[in-house]
């Protein structure tokens, strides 16, 4: 029997080698999401009394909860030009906090096609996450091989939380944006990258640490530059024959391209609050909307230190912060993570230094990862062995079950409130 399985599986393994790239890139995402769909319908079945449908909820109903019913609420009543508030004062849940590109294509495929704003939002989230994972492949050909950038797009889609994927959430429109914008810079096409990172500042709120990436890249690539004009200056007057050098630094006019996708990024970042301020005459409109959900005001920094006290006691909660930054810093000088090359390396710190200084750390922090997707590629060169690959994938699809099990299916906690997932 086992060997019986182990010949078809050589065999439809040699097929799909056989297969273009991008066929085997939509298997790959395609069985990921059929495995995810799986283990939805079986959490549903276990679904209890929930704020949103009967108990045991099909499909369909199971996965239109949590902020899924937030973007059909922007598609049907817009954004307040008021922000909602209690007797206190205080402003309380609103569809602010949910950026509108994602909604607006809704809304378009909705009035279009005649199909219901939820079926369109989970339209859009599938294929938007089938063309981020071809845009992904396109990117790790960059830094690997095409049998590695396969099992890196394999470790995207079937990492932990990777069925918001197919659920209505913004997060697959959002990768797919950014993979495109970091696959752009990766190959300097700068001036193409601007409005790819304009409508990605409207998807979700990665802008600010893709503007960081952007300016820090284009110190990094100025002052590469101005070495090498001094070391070939220096060359020359000396009259030394010596090689060029063999990666092509930055000219002017790529130097001047990046200083535009430095500002235009800087400046979408804040596009958003901007409109939330224009339209609400509160020039804090957006974040105070955004800090409804932590239950108390933006402090950089300070929510980390606060969850490490409440996990790990007052001396170890202080501690555990640094400890996280170190691992972290370890980690992106690994041989695995540096042969990501510079772009995509910057990326990862410039967003996980975004998340340690505005994010507050709670169960919504696992989805908030999905942005780091070139670790996946990092990941897949740890070992080219088949068992360590196949170890990983399983491992994420276990941790798949966990996610939506624990935090996709609602249930209230006993002091009240849930986990969002």
């Amino acid at each position: 029997m086992t060997s019986a399985l182990s010949a078809v599986s050589s065999s439809l393994a040699a097929r799909a080698g056989r297969w273009p790239w991008w066929a085997q890139v939509a298997a790959i995402y395609a069985g990921a999401r059929l495995v995810s769909a799986c283990i939805f319908m079986s959490a549903a079945l276990h679904q209890g009394v929930n704020p949103w449908f009967p108990a045991k909820p099909d499909y369909w109903n199971f996965i239109n909860i949590w902020d899924a019913r937030w973007y059909g609420e922007v598609i049907s009543g817009g954004y307040p030009s008021e922000l909602p508030a209690d007797d206190a004062g205080n402003v309380q849940e609103n569809t602010w906090a949910f950026y509108p590109l994602f909604p607006a294509l809704g809304r378009m495929l909705s009035g279009v096609s005649g199909m219901s704003p939820a079926a369109a939002l989970t339209v859009i989230a599938m294929l938007a996450g089938l063309a981020a994972s071809l845009v992904i492949y396109t990117l790790f050909r960059h830094r690997a091989a095409h049998g590695t950038a396969l099992w890196g797009v394999a470790f995207f889609a079937t990492f932990p939380v990777s069925p918001v994927l197919q659920v209505p959430y913004a997060e697959s429109l959002n990768i797919l944006l950014l993979a495109s914008a970091l696959l752009l810079v990766a190959r300097r096409q700068y001036l193409w990258a601007i409005p790819v990172v304009v409508a990605m500042c409207l998807s979700r709120p990665t802008g600010v640490p893709f503007a960081a990436t952007a300016g820090i890249l284009f110190l990094y690539r100025s002052a590469e530059a101005w070495q090498h004009a001094r070391n070939k200056g220096a060359d020359d007057a000396g009259g030394a024959d010596l090689p060029d050098n063999p990666r092509r630094v930055h000219g002017r006019a790529e130097l001047w391209s990046l200083a535009a996708l430095t500002a235009v990024s800087g400046a979408a970042a804040l596009l958003w609050p901007a409109i939330a301020w224009a339209t609400t005459g509160d020039i804090e409109a957006y974040t105070k909307t955004e800090t409804v959900w932590r239950g108390h005001d933006l402090v950089p920094f300070k929510p980390w230190f606060d969850t490490g006290v409440l996990l790990f006691g007052p001396v170890l909660g202080i501690v555990a912060p640094f400890v996280f930054v170190a691992a972290f810093a370890l980690f992106m000088m690994s041989r695995p993570v540096l042969r990501l090359g510079t772009e995509l390396r910057l990326w990862c710190v410039c967003y996980m230094g975004y998340l340690v200084v505005f994010l507050h750390p709670q169960t919504s922090t696992f989805r908030m990862l999905l942005p780091l997707f070139p670790l996946a590629l990092a990941a897949a060169l740890v070992s080219r062995s088949r068992a360590y690959r196949g170890t990983v994938i399983t491992m994420f699809v276990l941790l798949q079950i966990v996610w939506v099990v624990w935090l996709w299916a609602w249930a209230q906690l006993p002091g009240g409130g849930d986990y969002p997932p």
